[in-house]
């Protein structure tokens, strides 16, 4: 109890509670134990409690106020199944007001934010009540969120994830602790729950929707599991220590991931040959790429694109490019239609004398003003761009100029030019075009400046 032995008064506190708990009720031992084996709160916290009025919220309720902790309740009316719906709420305040416990609710248009944001039904509304519960933690003084998912809560997430396809964290069921949100029942199975509630005289409410098979946990738990308890009934035991173990596997994983990404990666992007010399090339790669949105197929695909010509792009479902470079696997926003560049320039006309000025800055352009015919056109460059680089004589292709520059391919695409009618007179940044340079018989002279972004 280290994290409880600066307050004497709250130890004695605990240590009496966890006598009774001995006495009256072994789970309520076990979920006291839990809670500080896991450090998830203390005596001293003021917890906020998601009930939504069924049996694993209002057990968690009732244990932690016979435990002694300090409680309020967040009920969230979602609106997904009318009177049964309002039923609930009902319920939840007669439970608080019988307990002496402060109560929060709202009411969420849970279909018409899915349809906003493109979302399912089941994540609108979780996006919705965490977030609810984050706003809160903050303006009521709440120090954390107890939710209550329970041991067989992790084991369904366990095979769920097995069934999408995942890695080892999704492996590792529920975590007992994410930022604010503390689970303490993760300790004790859904029978465990529902037998202290009978035996505590306590009623609670039972969501209709959960005793259908139309969603993939409902059809695990009401299909799958029973027919994996036939073949070994401690089933869920076991998977919920092999998820415990996973989650111990996982820092390790972690700490060498994050380790490999700083061999490999930098601003300039991924470099081939590094990410080829780790020990599992596609495992690495797998954990940079898939929180941009690219699917392990995908990776995989990228992967093999290692050996190939550079030029190959993909694109993931959230926005992002992979392309393969020379040296490098280049990650970039993907590329967005524009109207302009991201920069504005500056134009003005000074008087060419003896004193002038050409500074060395890659930002300016000079040019004899005499020799301009036509409008200023800001544009990207385009196959087939030529243009006569300062200080040579022959025209150059604008795409030879920069890989003799060894652009990399979205440095290329990325490139604006400035053209004086149809003719190029600044690859932007880079060079301007020989034909309009100053020389002897210049009298004035055409300043262009950048604005903005560097280039």
């Amino acid at each position: 109890m280290d994290n409880l032995s600066a307050s004497p008064i709250v130890n004695c506190q605990l240590v009496k509670s966890i006598v009774n708990c001995l006495s009256l009720c072994p789970m309520k031992y076990r979920i006291a134990r839990y809670i500080e084996k896991e450090g998830l709160f203390t005596l001293r916290d003021n917890v906020l409690l998601a009930l939504s009025g069924g049996a694993d919220s209002v057990a968690l309720l009732r244990i932690l106020l016979s435990l002694g902790y300090t409680c309020g309740a967040a009920h969230c009316n979602f609106g997904l199944r009318g009177e049964e719906s309002d039923a609930d709420e009902a319920f939840v305040r007669r439970l608080c007001s019988e307990q002496g416990v402060p109560l929060h609710i709202t009411r969420f248009d849970t279909r018409t934010y899915a349809r906003k944001h493109k979302v399912s039904i089941e994540m609108a509304a979780r996006e919705l009540r965490y977030r609810w519960f984050d706003e809160l933690a903050r303006t009521c003084g709440y120090t954390v969120v107890a939710v209550a998912h329970h041991r067989d809560d992790s084991v369904e997430t366990m095979l769920l994830n097995l069934i999408r396809g995942t890695g080892i964290r999704g492996l590792a069921g529920i975590h007992p602790r994410n930022g604010l949100v503390v689970r303490p029942l993760l300790c004790v199975g859904r029978d465990e729950v529902t037998a202290y509630l009978a035996g505590i005289g306590q009623a609670y409410v039972t969501d209709s929707s959960n005793l259908q098979d139309d969603y993939r946990r409902n059809r695990i738990r009401l299909k799958l599991l029973p027919l994996m308890h036939a073949i070994n009934p401690s089933v869920k035991s076991r998977l919920f220590r092999t998820g415990n173990y996973l989650n111990s596997v996982a820092a390790v994983y972690d700490k060498a991931i994050k380790e490999g990404k700083a061999r490999v990666w930098s601003e300039e992007g991924i470099h081939i040959g590094a990410l080829l010399a780790e020990v599992s090339p596609g495992a690495l790669l797998f954990e940079i790429l898939h929180p941009l949105g690219f699917n392990s197929a995908q990776v995989e695909e990228i992967l093999q694109a290692t050996g190939s010509q550079p030029g190959k792009q993909f694109v993931s479902g959230l926005g992002w490019r992979v392309v393969r470079d020379r040296e490098r696997i280049l990650i970039r926003p993907a590329e967005r239609e524009e109207d302009a560049p991201p920069f504005r320039l500056a134009f003005e006309e000074k008087e060419y004398t003896a004193g002038f000025v050409i500074a060395a800055d890659k930002r300016v352009a000079y040019f004899d003003a005499d020799k301009l015919e036509g409008d200023w056109v800001v544009r990207k460059w385009r196959k087939g761009d030529v243009f006569v680089p300062f200080g040579m004589t022959g025209k150059k292709l604008v795409s030879d100029f920069l890989t003799d520059r060894k652009f990399s391919l979205l440095q290329k695409e990325n490139q604006w030019v400035l053209c004086c009618g149809e003719t190029i007179a600044w690859v932007i940044g880079e060079r301007a075009d020989n034909r309009f340079r100053i020389d002897g018989s210049t009298r004035r002279v055409a300043v262009v400046t950048v604005i903005g972004e560097s280039v």
